[in-house]
């Protein structure tokens, strides 16, 4: 699930300068996640300018998904779920009852 973390703003215009998002997925048990940040040039006389108090989450998703490699990060994210259910290495000693996981 992608979410919008925070953003930051001009406070002449209320353009968005970066925003900061978050993706995480789970599978049971499981979970992966994500953070970053993209950057804006906000343009208050383009005809697409959306300022701040006008903002919906999924307006941001989308410029978030137009800057990033979104296919690339969920890809990541769901090896690191198979990762996380089939390790491939596993720490500990041979005399302990318990073996724990890298």
């Amino acid at each position: 699930m992608w979410t919008i973390a925070n953003l930051e703003r001009n406070t002449t215009d209320g353009g968005v300068l970066i925003a900061h998002w978050r993706v995480t997925m789970e599978d049971g048990e499981y979970s992966a996640s994500n953070y970053g940040t993209c950057g804006f040039t906000p343009d208050p006389t383009a005809q697409d300018f959306v300022a701040f108090d006008d903002l919906t989450e999924a307006d941001v998703l989308e410029w978030v998904y137009a800057s990033v490699d979104k296919d690339a990060i969920e890809a990541g994210l769901l090896a690191n779920i198979e990762d996380q259910k089939a390790p491939k290495s596993v720490s500990g000693v041979p005399w302990a009852s318990v073996q724990l996981e890298a």
